[in-house]
């Protein structure tokens, strides 16, 4: 199967892991990624509210899912799940692992891809492993909140409904490592919106009115139906980070294009806006694709009037329009997705000409 990858082809891996506290940790998990030939981490989020990193990295097909496992045992022989305490939904030690096409493959080819990791995890490294995503065998595990419904907490009750036989491991609980899910996916964006209060059901309330699948209201007559939500392609909740002190509502937006960031933004500003508080800012986690934050940079700029400006410009409007040095200095080398990968490879080059 590998043999079948041109020699340009890359993949992005954006692996989340239930460990947002400990730096050892964390490094000794990026440092099991990066010893393997073919890759290279890109970006390391950590937040210590979630409990939780997300690692991006990107190489060549075959070394990324080497480095899949790696990671794998890092990450079983160092988290254990009974003392994890997060305010993000998680079910496993090493949560989710998708692979997304960059250059020169297919989204087949990178669902054997998340396929051949979850077979080697579940039999070498004996944990439960679901697929998601196009990699999921069945439609109703297409979804990855679908899977991780009730999280670690129901984990051992879900295991002991064959509904829920993973796709690969034991169907067994096995406390202190939970379960793996791997899949395969497009380009996702995790955006979070920063509001000026600390009442989180303000932030549940908007993440409700803005998230696809919408919410569950009582109508005058006491009886509860569902409202659609207003972004496609978004999912949202909302938290409160004790770090910042303020309430905020997290986004996964599956479909850049459709919904970008800024309408998220704007949408949620009018909604705030309307329940008596401000948004403040945002914040990417992970990175971003450089066309999100241009699409950006020409939404605020036309408001104004301004048709046309240079790459740069438009970024730095972005920027500022968005909020994103609301809670610590937003750095585009570093953020966004092309500018990182680009740095990356420079610094290899001066690696090896030294």
């Amino acid at each position: 199967m590998f043999s079948d990858f041109d020699s340009q082809a890359l993949v992005e891996c954006v692996p989340n892991v239930s460990e947002g506290r400990d730096p050892r940790i964390i490094q000794s998990m990026v440092e099991a990624i990066e010893k393997v030939h073919g890759v290279s981490v890109l970006h390391v989020d950590s937040s210590e509210d979630a409990n939780r990193s997300v690692i991006t990295f990107v190489g060549f097909p075959p070394s990324c899912v080497e480095a899949g496992f790696r990671l794998a045992e890092k990450a079983l022989q160092w988290i254990d799940m009974r003392k994890h305490q997060g305010i993000h939904p998680r079910m496993g030690a090493l949560d989710v692992f998708p692979f997304v096409p960059l250059q020169h493959v297919t989204m087949d080819q990178c669902v054997a891809l998340a396929r051949e990791l979850a077979s080697r995890i579940g039999n070498a490294l004996r944990v439960p492993v679901y697929l998601y995503g196009e990699a999921a065998f069945s439609p109703y595990r297409k979804e990855l909140a679908t899977i991780r419904k009730g999280g670690y907490e129901k984990l051992k009750e879900k295991l002991q409904d064959p509904a829920w036989k993973p796709d690969f491991g034991p169907r067994e609980f096995i406390p202190e490592s939970g379960a793996v899910i791997v899949g395969a996916r497009e380009i996702l964006i995790a955006y979070n919106i920063n509001l000026n209060t600390r009442d989180v059901r303000i932030a549940s309330t908007i993440a409700g009115r803005i998230r696809e699948s919408g919410m569950k209201v009582k109508n005058p007559n006491g009886k509860v139906q569902s409202t659609p939500g207003l972004l496609k392609a978004c999912k949202a909740m909302g938290w409160y980070l004790e770090k910042y002190g303020i309430a905020q509502v997290s986004t996964n937006l599956t479909n850049f294009r459709m919904t970008p960031p800024h309408q998220v933004y704007w949408v949620c500003k009018q909604l705030a806006s309307s329940m008596g508080v401000e948004v403040t800012g945002s914040e990417v986690v992970g990175l971003i694709p450089l066309e999100a934050l241009l699409e950006a940079g020409r939404f605020f700029f036309s408001q104004q009037g301004v048709l046309e400006k240079e790459e740069s410009q438009l970024i730095e409007k972005a920027i500022h329009g968005l909020g994103l040095n609301d809670l610590y200095p937003f750095q585009p080398k570093e953020k966004i997705l092309e500018y990182a990968l680009k740095e990356r490879l420079h610094q290899c080059k001066r690696k090896l000409s030294s």
